[in-house]
């Protein structure tokens, strides 16, 4: 219910979401991978997986564990 409720309120909206749980930005159309402070990624979900070595990759493989 609350996932389904951000897609609503986010429409034709910029929002900037901060999550741990990344099935709740993979929707974005942009996604932002920090580290230390930095941006090292920055694309969509499915541009992000392209790259097998990448630390949104990695992360996602970490949670489907």
């Amino acid at each position: 219910m609350v996932q389904q409720a951000l897609v609503t309120v986010m429409k034709d909206r910029t929002t900037i979401v901060v999550a741990h749980r990344l099935s709740t930005i993979q929707n974005a159309d942009i996604i932002s991978v920090l580290q230390d402070g930095k941006i090292i990624e920055q694309g969509n979900h499915s541009s992000l997986l392209e790259k097998e070595n990448g630390a949104y990759c990695k992360l996602i493989s970490l949670q489907q564990q």
